[in-house]
């Protein structure tokens, strides 16, 4: 970050703030924590939206309003701005809120520095990627691929039981209706003599 002051615009004049953290203003061997390093780079955006939002630029768009009044002209200019940024913060720390983006960022934190006094790689043992990637998912679907056999073995035993009740049903019925017959034709002989 080149500069991470901010500036504010009131009554016509441009102030500087103290200027904030910045990577390079941070002492060697500290940190800064990523929810003020986020706050910074808030305070930057605005001062470069103020920077390129100037006064001269909004009174080229209003030319005539500006030759007309110009005092008038600077209170709603700065009241476009004081709005315009209270709005960006407001939205900024909604989403903060919303996102619980100030615990992760801590939680970011806390693993980071976790993390530096560890000399060992924290998620790939051998270095190698693809074999790292294998030893994880391999036996991952393996296991998944035993489960689907047993699924199908399952469906099969299943179905193999339907299909011998569904031919242990054709036969009652072939046996049913040859029962029929023979009575049909019993019933007819003896009507007929």
């Amino acid at each position: 970050m080149a500069e991470a002051g901010s500036v504010n615009v009131g009554r016509g004049r441009e102030e500087k703030e103290p200027e904030g953290l910045s990577q390079e203003s941070a002492p060697t061997g500290t940190t800064i924590s990523r929810v003020k390093l986020f706050d910074t780079m808030v305070d930057t955006f605005l001062q470069k939206l103020v920077a390129s939002g100037s006064y001269r630029r909004f009174t080229d768009c209003y030319k005539r309003f500006y030759q007309l009044q110009p005092e008038m002209t600077q209170r709603i200019y700065d009241k476009f701005i004081t709005q315009l940024q209270t709005s960006i913060r407001d939205e900024i720390s909604e989403i903060k809120e919303e996102g619980n983006l100030e615990a992760v960022l801590n939680a970011l934190d806390v693993i980071v520095e976790e993390g530096k006094d560890r000399r060992e790689p924290a998620w790939r043992p051998s270095g190698i990627p693809e074999k790292d990637l294998r030893s994880t998912l391999v036996p991952y679907f393996l296991q998944q691929r035993d489960a689907l056999q047993r699924r199908v073995q399952k469906q099969e035993a299943e179905n193999r039981q339907l299909a011998d009740a569904v031919l242990a049903g054709r036969r009652q019925v072939e046996e049913l209706q040859l029962q029929v017959q023979a009575r049909q034709q019993a019933w007819q002989s003896a009507l007929s003599c």
